[in-house]
């Protein structure tokens, strides 16, 4: 069960790396992204809340394994926090990357209710939970970003 934590928790290890472990753990989560985006909407909608349970957990598991809240190697919430991001947005070059750039911007940002949540909630929800509200920040500025373009 440890391995499959901390797996899980970094990523497959990108939370491991030395700088910007946040930034690298979004990346690792374009090409699941890209693999997501081929379901229906609905279906997509309904892995992203069984992926974002799975990852309040996994994240929960991952403060009590490396005992520090929100550790730096705990990068499945950024994960989550991406998916959120690219909800109904195409899997084109550009809208992974606005995404990306949104996601990055409004999770270093936490605007409210994301800091309310990184500051309130102390286990893995909070963790993740902050990334959700960046994500669906990110979401609406991805959208108006594509519609510009």
């Amino acid at each position: 069960m440890k391995r499959f934590v901390i797996i899980s928790a970094t990523w497959f290890g990108t939370g491991f790396s030395p700088f910007a472990s946040g930034t690298v753990g979004t990346l690792g989560a374009i090409p699941f992204f890209l693999l997501l985006s081929r379901m229906p909407l609905a279906l997509y909608l309904l892995t992203l809340v069984a992926f974002t349970l799975f990852a309040c957990w996994s994240a929960g598991f991952g403060e009590e394994l490396w005992g520090e809240h929100d550790s730096g190697k705990i990068v499945i919430d950024e994960v989550a926090g991406y998916l959120v991001t690219m909800i109904a947005v195409p899997p084109t070059w550009q809208g992974v990357l606005i995404g990306f750039l949104a996601f990055r911007f409004f999770d270093i940002l936490k605007p409210q209710p994301a800091r309310w949540f990184d500051r309130s909630l102390k286990n893995g929800y909070g963790v993740v939970l902050d990334d959700v509200m960046a994500g669906l920040y990110a979401c609406a500025t991805t959208h108006l970003a594509l519609r510009f373009l």
